[in-house]
């Protein structure tokens, strides 16, 4: 069975560019027949009317007219103060081709960065950016590059994404953009940490491309192929002035070179080794002598308003000997960007996870990617042999398909549980979804079932959904870059759970006038971390701050600092950006929840007084001179790289389910199906094979108290046999679907196949052949038997959809 799939390549009607059709003949049929091996879930539709968002790969055309990789270099100048983070980001544009460019480019934040100024630069000229509504600064953008003025537009697709669009980019420009943001750095276990995201990952998305609203079309992005370096240059120098003697600085993420200056400052820099390190988020840890956390109050008197934040140690935790037994819901993402690296650390992780679990726990695990299943119907007993079939079943996965996370939430949610037993339910993902309102919600409208903990899986994984997650379950986020951390990610989840450090926490002012407090409302405290309260005050900066709770221990904690023991200074400018930060970042959150305009309108007079990129407030910096006289101008989206260790899977099964033509998709203007502009099409027809799917007809053994157990572990190994099936198809002499196989083989009592043999072949397909049986000696079937072997015959079924 073949299904036909037609291409659409064009060329110039005068001359015909036949090298450029040549170069896409020889990409598109590589790019199809890597959809075929990896998209087997779903049928490849002939013509789609109803295209989902989804990133592509990045394919450079023959014409050197347009520059399609204007971004030649990336750079962030950090300056650490105390507990506050300044920020400068500077990219460079330059146009090294012929025609004039508008260049759109996607880049990450820190979900706490406030963003609170743009400067653009051209030649010996600079603009200082404006903050108007997001609508208003889109229109003056699109005039000015109508009108031929060169133009920057910083827009927020997510707190932690942000898109810049540069019109009007001249033959031999260049043009630098600098933007400003600052941040708090919360120590947690006596660790700070500074974290620059250097790139956003793919995300998945099965919304329409055609009703997606503009904050999500960003979705649909170039992506070069693993392990392709970044086509600009990155750099980073970080400035660390603690405040207090420094015990020590690392970099866990790239090489660096250390230059202490005193005991309380050090310089921080890229080892000039570095050569792709824009691929992974920038991770910087440092520790104070004495393992100290600074506390105390920091107060800010601006022209029309004064600003405090207060920073108050929580006491020392008490671990309880006797936990209550609780109930653990591991739900894994199994999909096709997790494949390799990402799949490796999260099985690390589970195992030092699980491994942590009392006999008096059960648990459960379910695996999501397109769809989602689960390890057994009821949650079971954290014994050993329920464990070790655990950890077998996720040894057995790769990686493949989409990421639907929201079904495996609500199905978490719908398992049977006991009521006698709280309910903890762990997410393990790199966050490559774009659902992040719709998880928040969720989860908030479901903290009286279960706790929320999510850990993050990769070396640039969506921190916006991550910490999210934890904000909205009002618990801890971990993020797990490599599988050297999956032990100390595990340990910190087990001591986070025993007790917390501070609960039922209380925060009163004694002759201080503070007012618009956040958080209203403080959560337990669970990690060895500073109680932080944002806010405005009053008159003189006198009175008292007193902070109370309840101890791990059980016991009453009181802490009272003194407001005239601190100085207001222009040092803490900060504050003002921290604090509409805050509160932008706690109505963003209601206005997920429920889309309201009061909240909207209130978000947005924040940004505009507080001068803060938010969801409703964009920069706008546009140069007054007409530099495009002739109007004509070519989109180029750049292309990002890949994380470090994120696998093609990533792009390729997210983009088939947009229909092939999106895969591989040209990023410059040169490529554009326009017949106005002297362009003529022509149809490539490929055939492939339809989606196959297979089915267990019959699973036989010599012992049949093991039939579950071994039918169980051999469905969970049918996308491996169908990744067979499709690998092998262009070696079969003669396919012959639907047809069966039955496979015969010998269990010892290790697990381990052995005398394996096909015995019915209707595909009549010896490299599939071969292919199946070198899989089965993999496999690990670990059962409760204790004869010496067990006498296994399985049937399948292969089928055309």
């Amino acid at each position: 069975m073949k299904t036909k799939l037609k291409f659409t390549i064009l060329n110039h009607i005068k001359g015909g560019n036949m090298k450029l059709r040549s170069t896409l003949i020889k990409v598109l049929i590589p790019s199809v027949l890597f959809i075929s091996q990896t998209s087997v879930r779903g049928q490849i539709e002939e013509e789609s009317t109803d295209k989902t968002l989804s990133p592509y790969f990045f394919v450079k055309s023959d014409d050197s007219s347009t520059d399609q990789l204007p971004l030649k270099g990336t750079s962030a100048d950090v300056t650490i103060s105390g507990v506050i983070a300044d920020v400068k980001v500077t990219q460079i544009y330059k146009n090294e081709g012929k025609n004039t460019l508008e260049a759109i480019y996607i880049f990450p934040a820190s979900t706490r960065a406030a963003v609170y100024n743009m400067i653009m630069t051209i030649g010996e000229r600079t603009i200082t950016a404006n903050i108007k509504e997001r609508e208003k600064a889109r229109q003056e953008y699109e005039q000015a590059r109508q009108e031929g003025k060169s133009a920057s537009l910083l827009e927020q697709q997510r707190p932690n994404v942000f898109q810049m669009n540069v019109a009007n980019i001249l033959p031999g420009d260049e043009i630098k953009v600098e933007l400003y943001y600052t941040e708090l750095l919360i120590p947690t276990e006596s660790i700070y940490e500074f974290i620059y995201p250097t790139v956003v990952g793919p995300r998945y998305s099965n919304k329409s491309e055609a009703n997606a609203p503009a904050n999500s079309k960003w979705v649909k992005n170039p992506y070069l192929h693993e392990g392709e370096a970044a086509p600009y240059k990155f750099n980073i120098n970080v400035s660390l002035s603690a405040g207090m003697p420094i015990k020590e600085v690392t970099c866990p993420s790239h090489p660096v070179t250390i230059n202490y200056e005193g005991k309380s400052n050090a310089l921080i820099s890229l080892s000039p080794l570095v050569k792709n390190g824009g691929n992974r988020d920038f991770i910087l840890d440092y520790r104070l002598a004495g393992d100290r956390i600074e506390s105390g109050l920091l107060l800010y008197e601006g022209e029309k308003e004064k600003f405090f934040l207060l920073l108050m140690q929580p006491p020392v935790r008490v671990t309880q000997k006797d936990l209550p037994p609780r109930e653990y819901i591991f739900i894994m993402d199994v999909s096709g960007s997790m494949n390799g690296f990402p799949l490796d650390i999260s099985k690390k992780l589970f195992k030092d996870l699980i491994g942590n679990l009392t006999i008096k726990d059960k648990f459960n695990l379910l695996l999501f990617a397109g769809g989602s299943r689960v390890f057994a119907e009821h949650s079971v007993e954290a014994n050993q042999a329920n464990i070790k079939q655990a950890i077998q079943v996720i040894d057995n996965e790769q990686g493949g398909g989409g990421t639907e996370l929201l079904p495996a939430l609500q199905q978490a949610l719908t398992l049977p549980g006991d009521e006698h037993m709280a309910r903890t339910i762990l997410i393990l993902t790199d966050g490559y979804v774009d659902v992040e309102k719709e998880s928040f919600d969720l989860i908030r409208k479901n903290l009286g079932q279960a706790n929320f903990f999510a850990f993050g899986i990769g070396s640039s994984v969506n921190r916006f959904l991550i910490e999210g997650i934890a904000k909205v379950g009002m618990a801890e986020s971990f993020v797990v870059t490599q599988q050297g951390e999956a032990k100390e990610a595990a340990e910190k989840f087990k001591k986070y759970v025993l007790s917390p450090v501070l609960s039922k926490i209380k925060v009163n002012y004694s002759n201080f006038g503070a007012y618009d407090v956040e958080p209203i409302s403080i959560p337990d405290v669970l990690a060895a971390r500073p109680v932080i309260v944002f806010g405005k005050y009053k008159g003189a900066a006198a009175g008292e701050i007193e902070l109370s709770g309840v101890s791990g221990g059980g016991k009453t904690y009181i802490s009272r600092i003194a407001v005239s023991n601190s100085i207001p200074g222009t040092a803490y400018k900060a504050l003002r950006y921290l604090w509409a930060r805050q509160r932008v970042s706690l109505l963003a959150d209601f206005n997920r929840l429920e889309e309201n305009e009061d909240l909207k309108n209130e978000i947005t007079q924040l940004g505009l007084t507080y001068n803060l990129l938010t969801d409703y407030t964009s920069f706008i910096a546009v140069d007054q001179q007409v530099r495009n006289t002739d109007g004509k101008i070519t989109r180029v989206e750049q292309p990002l790289p890949l994380p470090q260790g994120v696998s093609d899977y990533a792009v390729g099964e997210m983009a088939a389910s947009r229909g092939v033509g999106a895969v591989y998709a040209p990023s410059s203007g040169v490529m554009q199906f326009d017949k106005s502009k002297n362009m003529a099409f022509e149809t490539l027809q490929i055939q492939l094979p339809d989606t196959v799917r297979i089915k267990i007809i019959n699973v036989k053994t010599s012992t049949t108290a093991e039939n579950d157990i071994i039918s169980s572990y051999i469905e969970n190994q049918l996308t491996k046999i169908n990744n067979c099936y499709i690998k092998n198809l262009n070696s079969a002499s003669g396919q012959s679907l639907p047809g069966k196989v039955t496979v015969q083989f010998t269990l010892k009592k290790d697990g381990q196949p052995a005398n394996i043999k096909m015995v019915k072949d209707e595909l009549a397909n010896k490299k599939f052949e071969t292919c199946l049986i070198n899989l089965i000696k993999t496999w690990r079937i670990l059962t409760s038997s204790n004869q010496s072997s067990i006498s296994v015959e399985c049937t399948l079924q292969f089928d055309v959809q």
